[in-house]
């Protein structure tokens, strides 16, 4: 360790309590504060920030451009025209953005301003934690998240050890327990720790969380202790403190630096691929505009090559046009043809857009299937420049903790024996038995193994001495004693040597909590205390347990820890009445090859069924040994734990010695409990045509146990498994054996299971090989990821030859890499704090909502936006049109009017501009299909305000215009039947190939929503349950998830509910549409009317 630190310059010395040395050429590190910002602007660089990042849009900075030549020469059009169009897209985007990023600010505030307690000046001092300093002690109590990241110095216990959580990081429930170095330990008052002279070096931050090196130098009576220091000496921002009162840190890393904000991903400017694609049209309308001008000027001096034409009677030249340089001349005729010709490119549509993608986000908001009752949470919109990139998604990538379950561990069923158990209202009831059974036929554990909470009688009853020497009662003793749990209780702290198990003597279930190493543990000891045999504690090397009032006290000899090989942990006792035993558990496959006694059919038969209902299952053993057996067992043990070489090897054959010839005592299954409606949800997104892969920081089987309990894996599917690989050539050979096996199996369905280890290896050198096994997999589950692991994974998605559009969720700090990473970013508003919502382009208080939000708002935005495009340019290429005919005006110069007149110049374009309004208008009266009042006030509003404004602007003298060309125009205009009779036919003729088109459709290629509207109901999905068509499996699903569609319906019923606003919701109905090309990609089996 003294010699990595030497030889590595890049470190980082922290003296403890800021003591810096007195010598005079010391100089101090800079180091960064405390405060952690996920914003993107600063009051200061809003204005050139944002302007720099808008004016990358192609369209901002070519009206830019054209406003700029505007400003220079003269052009036919005023500079107004292009100037006040941008100006107030500058502003509107800017004004939507600085809103998004306030609402940013506000949530770090709240962060970076919570009170926190430091040690300054011999006294314990409260400040915010944007304050916090490197080498200030901080004092964290329980159950408080840390702010910075520290090493433990002491806690409130004697040994110096504190337990934590760090779900929010790396989305482990467990309990880890971290260590403080001996000589701080004992510093567990202010005074102390003031005195404390001891400096901390270690490596300069880093965003691996289950790395640090480190050493510190702790001085006492002059003399200086060198003590290592690693990752369990390292309190991690954003872990939460457990059963323990409190403890004393010295920062490390504080702010940006610290582990949990480098995990974050540097933010950007997401944009959606409707975006990209209006670009690249842009680009083609940009060249077509180029061409025009460069040819209308290359024609204009064709035209004047003539001297007739060069310079005729009515546009005499200047002598400074005379003399002026003919490349200079072009140039600026080629610049007047571009801003003449400029309309091609419709800054009305960005201008539309953008207030399109603000306004409709408000329905995210306001719909009530996405609204949480119990929380009182609705769907929140941080970003709505990605609205119909929800409808675009092909990738899913979620969370398992928090996102998928609910962090809640649940006992259901058991096997005793080659029995199987149920527990109800904290009683075991055999299969087939129920809770209320009639006297004489209720088995023995129902009438004598029962909820003992208040019990204070030491005195079993007689009838249960037979019990106490079944394998029954070995079973839940076992399930008391084969664990690493610890216990908190709410009853004053222990004083001196008072007895460490008086807590015991009348407890209750409301003065210990129990915290364990595993969600699981933690769930069977908890549903022993229910049952009877209830854990009371752990004091050095004793454990105690109350069997039914009675108190047994076990010494604690070995504990065989849990480790990914064998898959099992076991612990050796030595028995009140003087024997030794060990008791096992793990896997099924870990422990039944080794047992030889016990009913083991019957418990493997009881394992399947209890995974096959998605309960997480393990296996209970145990064995006797003889005084003689126990000392050859220790001398294996010992041998093997002090060995200098070959440590673990040597540890694994000691284990495998001890681990046999086990008796059988039964089986446990335990419910992870899942989110309300995920198997739907997930089902659901999979008939879309979207796969999910979940990304979690899990152990290997919690998480394949959860995935196969959500639907994710389904038990016909086949397993493929990437784990524990060491090296490239090892990864590159067992992806190639992968991905033969998926060729040779062309019918069955497969699923990936992949470690972070293992997918380091495979994203360094084998990035296609590892993708060509993934994208032939119908799921995919990596465990062990680290943070910025998962955000790899999604780049990986992302830059991939197909580019899909991909979609990450989750709801804790280590999920916001990959939530920055994805195209779109979903937080989940759950209970491991809110950095993951406040990172998020979108929050949701549950994954069931997903459905909706992709399915059918990603569904509406989508075709809303992609309407709204096509809609702008066909007005684009109707004014071209128009500006076309207009050059035809000398052939209808003859053409009179109603008064005798001829038709002008201003009156003909007055006709011309008078036929596009109406004629765009009604083209999009067509294209609509649900018509309300709005609509109706809409498009017959804009006709009629043409009309009004062109005859109120045309019938009075404006004094500040310099001419009044246009007055009295219209009025003549609308009196002529000429000039009405044009307006009919020319606007027929452009929409009646349009209503043809449509009417042949509809007769001869009707889409599916076409066909429902000629059934008789159409109001309820449920309608059509009974083979009725226009009705999907996915929709059923959907209306499910979201609570509409009754179980049995054999009538129509049409309901809508007032929403929280005073106003009324509309249901949506959805039906399949097989060949409808205008869905999104993704959907292109999905198709939902309105």
């Amino acid at each position: 360790l003294s010699g990595w630190l030497h030889r590595n310059f890049d470190t980082r010395t922290v003296y403890v309590a800021n003591r810096f040395p007195q010598h005079g050429h010391y100089i101090p590190q800079r180091f960064a504060d405390n405060r952690i910002i996920s914003s993107k602007y600063t009051i200061w660089n809003f204005v050139p920030k944002n302007l720099f990042e808008q004016f990358r849009r192609i369209a901002n900075f070519y009206f830019l451009i054209i406003f700029l030549v505007q400003l220079m020469i003269d052009t036919p059009t005023s500079p107004v025209t292009s100037g006040l169009p941008l100006f107030f897209v500058i502003t509107v985007t800017a004004i939507k953005q600085g809103y998004e990023d306030w609402l940013r600010h506000k949530a770090d505030n709240e962060v970076n301003g919570a009170p926190v307690f430091v040690v300054r000046s011999g006294s314990l001092v409260q400040t915010r934690s944007k304050n916090i300093r490197v080498g200030d002690i901080v004092r964290v109590a329980k159950d408080e998240t840390f702010p910075v990241d520290l090493v433990l110095l002491s806690s409130d216990r004697a040994d110096g050890t504190c337990h934590i959580t760090t779900a929010s990081l790396d989305g482990e429930t467990n309990l880890k327990t971290h260590y403080s170095v001996a000589e701080t330990a004992e510093c567990q008052s202010v005074t102390r720790l003031e005195s404390l002279q001891a400096v901390v070096e270690c490596q300069q931050p880093d965003a691996d969380l289950y790395r640090f090196v480190g050493r510190m130098t702790v001085t006492q009576h002059g003399e200086e202790i060198v003590r290592p220091l690693g990752p369990e000496n390292l309190l991690l921002r954003g872990a939460r403190l457990k059963n323990t009162k409190e403890i004393f840190g010295v920062a490390i890393y504080t702010g940006m630096e610290s582990k949990m904000a480098l995990n974050y991903k540097c933010k950007s400017q997401k944009r959606s691929a409707v975006e990209k694609s209006m670009n690249t049209f842009l680009i083609i309308y940009l060249g077509i505009l180029l061409f025009e001008a460069i040819l209308s000027t290359i024609l204009k001096y064709a035209w004047q090559a003539e001297e007739e034409w060069d310079e005729p009677f009515y546009n005499r030249k200047t002598e400074q046009e005379r003399n002026s340089s003919p490349i200079l001349k072009f140039i600026s005729d080629f610049l007047a043809f571009l801003v003449l010709y400029n309309f091609i490119i419709p800054i009305s549509l960005y201008v539309t857009v953008e207030m399109q993608k603000f306004l409709g986000s408000f329905f995210i908001g306001w719909d009530l299937d996405l609204y949480h009752e119990e929380s009182d949470q609705k769907a929140q919109v941080n970003t709505s420049d990605l609205n119909e990139e929800l409808g675009q998604v092909e990738y899913v990538f979620t969370d398992k903790t928090g996102t998928l379950t609910e962090n809640e561990m649940h006992f259901r069923e058991c096997s005793i024996n080659g029995t199987k158990y149920r527990e109800v209202n904290g009683k075991l009831v055999p299969e087939g038995m129920t809770d209320d059974a009639p006297d004489g036929s209720t088995p023995q554990l129902v009438t004598h193994i029962y909820t003992t909470d208040g019990v204070s009688s030491s005195v079993i009853p007689p009838c249960c001495h037979s019990l106490q020497i079944g394998d029954e009662l070995l079973f839940l003793k076992a399930v008391s004693l084969c664990h690493t749990v610890q216990i908190s209780y709410d009853q004053p702290d222990l004083v001196g040597g008072g007895d460490p198990f008086s807590h015991a003597n009348g407890f209750s279930s409301s003065h210990m909590e129990y915290y364990a190493s595993s969600p699981d543990e933690k769930a069977l000891v908890e549903a022993a205390k229910r049952i009877g045999v209830a854990f009371l504690g752990t004091s050095g090397d004793t454990m105690e347990i109350k069997t039914f009032g009675k108190s047994e006290r076990y010494k604690l000899l070995h504990v065989l820890e849990f480790d990914a090989n064998r898959r099992r942990m076991s612990v050796i006792l030595q028995t009140p009445s003087g024997g030794y035993v060990l008791f096992t558990k793990g896997a099924e496959s870990a422990i039944l090859p080794f047992a030889t006694g016990g009913e083991i059919e019957k418990t493997r038969l009881h394992v399947d069924e209890f995974a096959l209902k998605g309960l997480r299952t393990l296996v209970i053993a145990c064995r006797h040994f003889s005084p003689e057996e126990y000392i050859e067992v220790d001398r294996h043990l010992n041998a093997a734990r002090t060995a200098l070489q070959q440590r673990e090897e040597r540890l694994q054959e000691a284990f495998g010695y001890i681990e046999r010839d086990l008796q059988l005592l039964g089986a446990t299954g335990v419910e992870d409990k899942l989110q309300d409606k995920v198997q739907e949800t997930i089902e659901a997104l999979r008939l879309a045509g979207i796969k999910v892969w979940v990304l979690t920081g899990d152990k290997h089987e919690t998480a394949v146990s959860v995935s196969l309990s959500c639907g994710h894996f389904h038990r016909t599917m086949n397993i493929l498994e990437l784990l524990q690989q060491r090296s490239d050539n090892e990864c590159a050979e067992q992806l190639r054996i992968l991905a033969r096996r998926i060729k040779e199996d062309h019918v069955i369905q497969h699923g990936l299971v992949v470690d972070g280890a293992s997918l380091s290896l495979a994203l360094r050198e084998h990035e296609k090989l590892f993708m060509e096994v993934c994208k032939n997999c119908s799921a995919v589950l990596c465990c062990r990821m680290a943070p910025l692991q998962k955000a790899k994974v999604v780049r990986l998605l992302k830059t991939s030859p197909e580019k899909p559009i991909t979609l990450a969720i989750g709801d804790g700090a280590n999920d916001v890499s990959m939530i920055q990473e994805a195209h779109v970013g979903i937080g989940i508003m759950g209970k491991e704090g809110r950095q993951a919502v406040r990172n998020s382009d979108y929050a949701i208080a549950r994954f069931k909502f997903l459905a909706k939000l992709l399915l059918v708002h990603g569904h509406f935005y989508y075709i809303r936006i992609a309407t709204l495009v096509q809609y702008f340019f066909y007005k684009v290429k109707l004014g071209y049109d128009h500006k076309a005919f207009m050059n035809l005006k000398w052939c209808l110069y003859t053409t009179l009017m109603g008064n005798g007149q001829m038709f002008g110049n201003w009156t003909f374009g007055t006709l011309v501009f008078t036929v596009m309004v109406i004629t765009v208008t009604l083209k999009l009266a067509l294209e609509t299909h649900f018509w309300t009042w709005m609509n109706h006030f809409v498009t017959w509003g804009s006709i009629a305000f043409y009309f009004i404004f062109s005859l109120f602007y045309g019938g009075i003298i404006w004094p500040f215009l310099h001419t009044q060309d246009m007055y009295f125009v219209f009025v003549q205009l609308l009196s002529s039947g000429s000039a009405w009779f044009a307006i009919i036919i020319i606007v027929i003729t452009c929409l009646f190939p349009d209503v043809v088109k449509k009417v042949f459709y509809r007769h001869l290629l009707p889409t599916s929503t076409q066909k429902s509207q000629a059934l008789s109901c159409v109001e309820s999905l449920c309608c059509y349950q009974h083979g009725q068509s226009g009705c999907s499996r996915l929709a059923r699903l959907l209306e499910q998830i979201t609570g509409q569609c009754q179980a049995s319906t054999n009538h129509c019923h049409s309901s809508s509910r007032s929403n929280r606003w005073g106003g009324r919701q509309r249901q949506e109905t959805i039906f399949m549409k097989p060949d409808e090309s205008s869905a999104p990609l993704g959907f292109k089996n999905v198709g939902l009317q309105s």
